[in-house]
């Protein structure tokens, strides 16, 4: 018999949908707080957790900004992204590929030089101290204008070394992808590659958006195509992976509980579905207890938890030889394990 706890916290994986803000512990939020005089509206580390409780994307978006606030200067980045990584290297993440909200920052009065160059120097330092390699997904707040997009994107072009991809992510409701078409052309020319946030709380129609309005190459979330067997075929036939997040889903009331969560049936239609962690400070778990919770509740075998990682370097924006390598890591390990 498999200890599948021991199985996941062995198991290589890449993280590929992870917003660093939204890994900003309670802990740091105090610490942060006090480093930079900013005074917050809970007296204590507990309660604050108390309050990650929420009702649906807007009660955590709510709740999520005003973390933001801590975050001012370069080193508050580089403390955020590092803590991450060292979180992700002891959960055996080999690669992630990670969202940041520029807009959050710029528009507080932020240097959006002070957040890349944070962020920057933490990932130098993991992959030359912990041998995780990473990339930086710029994503636009949709709940904002689309010349707000614009100008975020403009303001990073300087930095198009250091990022690799633009996403679009916040309040989906309300805010179809095809407001951001011209943005996302721009960008794509630009020589960025391209996901987007569809179908979580938004319906399947948000996805055809994504994908066709933005071109998106990966949907985070995703969760709702199952609604719509034509968007399921056209998933399967182009083989766009989905950026799952179980506990995400669970504490935004996406699924009541993670036992009727879709993650089974995505597998079982042939969808390429990874397994992420989102926002893990404010949902109760990084990427390894997304994994657990999705094994327990769904009756997931390692074979199976398998396929996930293997899915997540597939759906990686690496190149062909480093893909490779970390599948056949996979490989090694399960033979090894399971043997």
């Amino acid at each position: 018999m498999v200890d599948l706890r021991h199985f996941i916290q062995g198991l290589p994986k890449a993280e590929l949908h992870l917003h660093i803000e939204g890994t900003l512990e309670p802990e740091l939020c105090f610490a942060l707080a006090a480093r930079n005089k900013v005074d917050l509206r809970f007296r204590s580390v507990a309660e604050l957790r108390a309050a990650y409780r929420f009702g649906n994307l807007q009660d955590f978006l709510d709740l999520y900004y005003q973390g933001t606030g801590v975050l001012r200067q370069a080193q508050d980045f580089h403390d955020l992204t590092r803590a991450y990584l060292d979180k992700a290297h002891r959960q055996s993440v080999r690669h992630a590929e990670i969202f940041f909200d520029p807009q959050a920052h710029t528009r507080r009065g932020i240097k959006l030089s002070e957040v890349i160059d944070g962020i920057q120097r933490a990932r130098d330092d993991a992959r030359r101290e912990l041998g995780i390699s990473t990339l930086l997904i710029l994503c636009f707040l949709r709940d904002l204008s689309a010349e707000s997009a614009m100008e975020a994107l403009e303001q990073a072009l300087p930095y198009r070394d250091r990022i690799t991809g633009v996403g679009l992510d916040s309040a989906e409701i309300g805010h179809p992808p095809a407001k951001f078409k011209d943005v996302f052309a721009r960008a794509r020319r630009e020589g960025f590659r391209v996901v987007a946030h569809a179908g979580e709380e938004g319906p399947p129609a948000y996805v055809w958006g994504a994908l066709d309005e933005l071109k998106a190459a990966r949907i985070d979330h995703g969760v709702r195509s199952l609604e719509d067997d034509a968007l399921v075929k056209r998933l399967v036939a182009d083989k766009v992976p989905l950026t799952v997040c179980p506990l995400s889903n669970l504490r935004l009331r996406v699924v009541p509980d993670l036992a009727r969560h879709p993650l089974r049936r995505m597998i079982e239609r042939g969808l390429m579905v990874t397994v992420n962690s989102d926002d893990p400070a404010y949902f109760g778990g990084y990427i390894n207890e997304n994994y657990q919770a999705v094994a327990d509740a769904l009756g997931l075998d390692a074979s199976v938890l398998c396929t996930l990682a293997r899915n997540s370097f597939a759906a990686s924006f690496l190149d062909e030889a480093a893909r490779n390598r970390h599948i056949a890591e996979i490989d090694r390990y399960a033979a090894e394990a399971l043997r």
